[in-house]
C-alpha cells in the first residue's frame, strides 16, 4: 500500500511542479505505516524518533499536499486541534467514536447510517458525497473499573486528552 501511496504522490507533485524528495518519502512512510491518527506534532515527533532529515516546516507542507492529493484525510476530532487519519483512503465513509475520558478514537462503519444519510439528502434534493459522524462519549472504563488502561497509556506517551466539557 505504501507503495501505491508514493505512486500517487508523486504524480501529484509533477503536476505541481515539484519533486519527490527523500524527506518527503520518510514522512509519507511514517504517516502511512500505521492506521493510527495523529497530529502534526504527533507526526513530528515520529519523524525526529526515526532519524529523518526532514525538517518541520516540511512535515507541514507534506502534510498539506497529502490532504490536497486527498490521500489524507483532516478530520476534526474536538480541541480545535486538527487531526489526520490516514484511513480514509481505504474506508472514506467511516466515522469516530472518540472517548472523552482518555481520547481513544473508534472508527465505526455502519450500513444504516449510510442508508439514513442517502435518504435524507436524497429526500432534501442533493446527492451524498461523503460522511462523517462524530460521537463523543465515555468508555465505561474509568466507572466501571475504576481505571483505564487507555487513560494511564495517553498519560505516559502525553498524548492529548480532551477537556471535560
Amino acid at each position: 500500500m505504501i507503495e501505491e501511496i508514493h505512486t500517487k504522490v508523486s504524480a501529484f507533485l509533477k503536476t505541481k511542479g515539484l519533486r519527490s524528495t527523500p524527506q518527503r518519502n520518510a514522512i509519507i512512510d511514517v504517516i502511512f505505516e500505521s492506521d493510527e491518527h495523529f497530529t502534526a506534532d504527533e507526526l513530528w515527533e515520529r519523524i525526529r524518533k526515526s532519524n529523518s532529515k526532514a525538517s518541520r516546516a516540511t512535515v507541514y507542507r507534506t502534510l498539506s499536499l497529502l490532504v490536497e492529493a486527498n490521500l489524507l484525510h483532516e478530520i476534526d476530532l474536538g480541541e480545535d486541534i486538527k487531526t489526520y487519519d490516514p484511513n480514509f483512503n481505504d474506508k472514506p465513509a467511516h466515522n469516530h467514536l472518540i472517548c472523552i475520558d482518555c481520547g481513544k478514537v473508534l472508527e465505526f462503519e455502519d450500513s444504516h447510517l449510510e442508508l439514513l444519510n442517502d435518504c435524507l439528502t436524497r429526500r432534501m434534493g442533493f446527492r451524498p458525497k461523503n460522511q462523517s459522524i462524530r460521537i463523543e462519549a465515555n468508555c465505561e472504563k474509568l466507572r466501571t473499573m475504576g481505571s483505564c488502561p487507555e487513560l494511564i497509556k495517553a498519560r505516559v506517551t502525553g498524548k492529548r486528552i480532551p477537556k471535560k466539557r
